[in-house]
């Protein structure tokens, strides 16, 4: 994924904490996904965008 460093820096998650984001993997190893590092929640990139809703958002697996 080549997301320009300096809007992950400004990027943060829609959850309460609005935590920052970290590029990561989801369940789609085909997607590019951003990773919140307080909820776990990740959120995928399309044509270089990521969406961030809530709703949109991949729940961490529970264990």
């Amino acid at each position: 994924m080549q997301l320009d460093p300096r809007l992950l820096e400004v990027l943060a998650c829609p959850c309460p904490e609005h935590a920052p984001l970290r590029q990561g993997t989801g369940p789609d190893p085909a997607l590019e996904y951003l990773t919140c590092t307080a909820c776990g929640r990740t959120y995928r990139v399309e044509d270089g965008i990521p969406v961030l809703l809530l709703g949109e958002a991949v729940e961490p697996a529970a264990g």
